[in-house]
């Protein structure tokens, strides 16, 4: 179907180039797509009809700059698929998906193509290539050879096969993840079983009610209805419904994903032994920084033998509190007890719960504070403006500037749930950040995804604690884009190895315990007081409350990663029997039957983290190193935060990351600062 004036397919004529959504139609999609595969396509034809010899500019660079238009278009279409979907866009996605795999495979399986590629590979030493040209040259072969290049036309066809399943099998996913998600909804007709839950969300959980035309209270599986929830209803067998019904999204339901966990797992394992590699996570981690799956189960096990006596204590602790707790006291501690007990056990040892500090950590504050501590760290300025189009009227849009006044990036900031947004929370970008073939430095369109606590008739959107920290982490990432510069867009911003992606995110969360950084956003909403510092003291004291668990939890989900994908998947017949191979290492909580985690673990299913969810605890370890350097010379220090910029954000991918955070530290990152910061050695 061709649409006449398509404006996915005209130049943006908007304020700095930004997509244009009042005017993008869903019936321009497809079209659009056609379209610019037709012209990639042109472009690699270009490229392999070319009869001079292969040479770094006609070859390389020009593959690299190819399919800016389908990349574009790809962009907007996917990000709306995850921030603001509907049946129609889930539709469009389902069809778009396997041609773009197919378009994809047409490339790096282009005979042609590979053998230009290969000539300028082979003859790279003879070549005056700077380290970035160096980078790409080797990421662009690379890119043939691991897809399949070197494969027999029978191998190929059925590589192309895998991955137009996979495509379809990984949409399928998310959308089951999504629609049970939306499936599931308490309603209570009054509050007499609420006691305990802050005013705030049950102010939120009402507001949710009135909305669906009910009386009463609405509590949903979206995490800012979630876990408030969790964490302060006092009525245990209300928690106790509300869990299962989390942990049993897309399991044994009429969204069960049980078959795509098995069919994703299997098709994986089928495409790395075409490859000539034992396992899926063979295949992943031969590009990241660790490099087999051997060695990030020796890393794991490294902190697992660190944290679990440390976990073993604090869950030993929580159940002798909950065995004792003068109100509720239970027997034996449940998983739906967790979230509840453990806020008990913080109040009473530390005199701090999220509803203390809520009231200082208002949204806007928030935001304006972490703009504040990138102002003072890399000289950058916002400014919220309403001349760029947004795709939704929630939607909060910047422009970003140098210190000189220039261009930086846009910013677009995306705060709260609704119906046809994925939960959780991410940086994307609708524009990468590279310099095109006149030399231009064209800047970057980042965005922020967040869930976060909605205002309410009678309150700003006040965060927890724990939300202020994932704001941090997500603009950490953002910042990584904004301060891209390098020459080829397939290297810009985060375009980095996934075990070295979170290193931005996860070092900024470290300014929300520091003195000096609360004071300049952790205001109070009605009085504009400063957070006391004798809050700021516990925040930092709490800081390694159950560090043990938190640790142990979190290398389980990296360790049933590995285990679905350091494997031979074949034989696996049962999802949860699979899973709990994993989780009876790491769980101190006793099993629930209903509950199966890995049928919406839609970070290495659906999101790209395949084998590589071990990347957030490596990542600590990069981030504890690193921050060590700032806490030495000055959490504010321009010359650390310059070297930060100048190796780490600037770079992307250019070079190797141990190579590029050497520079930075001065040294490899030691395991030392984590453990220490954590609590798990003294």
């Amino acid at each position: 179907m061709i649409v006449e004036n398509n404006p996915l397919l005209q130049e943006f004529n908007t304020l700095h180039n930004t997509a244009p959504f009042s005017q993008i139609k869903e019936s321009h999609y497809e079209s659009a797509f056609e379209q610019a595969i037709q012209l990639a396509t042109q472009e690699i034809d270009s490229i392999t009809q070319n009869k001079a010899a292969p040479s770094f500019s006609n070859t390389i660079e020009k593959l690299d700059n190819s399919g800016e238009l389908l990349g574009r278009i790809s962009s907007i279409f996917f990000n709306l698929n995850s921030a603001e979907t509907n049946d129609e866009i889930q539709r469009i996605a389902r069809e778009v998906s396997p041609v773009l795999s197919e378009f994809s495979n047409d490339i790096t399986l282009n005979e042609s193509l590979f053998k230009r590629v290969k000539s300028v590979y082979e003859n790279r030493a003879a070549l005056d290539l700077t380290e970035e040209q160096k980078t790409l040259l080797e990421k662009q072969y690379k890119r043939f050879s691991r897809n399949g290049a070197n494969l027999t036309e029978i191998k190929k066809l059925r590589l192309r096969e895998i991955d137009s399943e996979l495509s379809k099998l990984s949409l399928s996913f998310g959308e089951n993840v999504l629609a049970a998600t939306n499936a599931y909804e308490m309603h209570l007709k009054d509050d007499s079983r609420l006691s305990g839950l802050p005013d705030s969300a049950k102010e939120a959980a009402a507001e949710a009610s009135k909305a669906k035309h009910k009386k009463g209270y609405l509590f949903t599986l979206d995490h800012p209805s979630y876990v408030p929830f969790m964490t302060y209803v006092d009525d245990r067998l209300l928690r106790e419904e509300l869990s299962k019904a989390f942990g049993a999204k897309a399991y044994r339901d009429e969204y069960d994903n049980q078959e795509n966990v098995i069919k994703i797992t299997q098709l994986r394992f089928e495409r790395a032994q075409l490859l000539g590699y034992k396992t899926h996570a063979h295949f992943v981690l031969e590009e990241r920084m660790a490099k087999t799956p051997e060695k990030v189960n020796e890393f794991s096990q490294e902190i697992l033998d660190k944290a679990k006596p440390a976990a073993q204590k604090d869950f030993n602790d929580l159940q002798e509190f909950a065995q004792n707790f003068h109100e509720n006291p239970v027997a034996s501690l449940q998983k739906w007890d967790a979230a509840y007990y453990s806020e008990k056990l913080k109040q009473r040892l530390f005199s701090l719960d999220d509803e203390l500090l809520r009231p200082y950590f208002k949204l806007e504050n928030v935001i304006n504070g972490v703009f504040e501590i990138a102002s003072r760290l890399y000289g950058l300025s916002f400014e919220e403006t309403n001349t760029i189009e947004k795709y939704h009227p929630d939607v909060l849009t910047y422009v970003v500037k140098h210190e000189d006044n220039t261009l930086n990036s846009i910013f677009y900031a995306d705060f709260f749930p609704r119906k046809g947004k994925r939960n959780g929370a991410w940086m994307t970008s609708f524009k990468n950040q590279w310099h095109d073939e006149d030399g231009h430095n064209i800047r970057p369109h980042v965005s922020n995804v967040c869930n976060f606590t909605k205002p309410t008739a009678t309150k700003p959107s006040l965060l927890t604690f724990n939300e202020v920290t994932t704001l941090f982490h997500e603009f950490g990432h953002a910042l990584h884009g904004m301060l891209a510069d390098t020459k080829y867009r397939s290297l810009s911003g985060t375009s980095v190895s996934w075990d070295f992606v979170e290193l931005p995110s996860q070092v900024l969360e470290n300014w929300c315990y520091e003195k000096e950084a609360l004071e300049i956003f952790a205001k109070h909403y009605q009085t504009n007081e400063v957070i006391p510092l004798e809050y700021i003291e516990k925040i930092k004291a709490a800081a390694n409350f159950q560090e043990g668990l938190q640790t142990l939890r979190q290398l389980s989900f990296g360790m049933m990663d590995i285990n679905w994908h350091g494997i031979d998947p074949m034989e696996i017949k049962d999802v949860k029997e699979h899973e709990k191979k994993t989780f009876d290492h790491t769980d101190l909580y006793p099993d629930v039957e209903t509950s199966c985690m890995s049928t919406a673990f839609a970070h290495i299913f659906q999101g790209g983290y395949s084998a590589g969810y071990y990347s957030y605890k490596w990542a600590e370890v990069l981030d504890a190193d690193a921050f060590e350097l700032f806490q030495e010379n000055g959490i504010f220090d321009r010359n650390t935060a310059k070297k930060f910029k100048d190796n780490v954000l600037a770079r992307g991918g250019t070079e190797d990351p141990l190579v590029l955070y050497t520079r930075f530290r001065g040294s490899e990152p030691k395991i030392d600062a984590l453990l220490k910061r954590a609590g798990l050695v003294a």
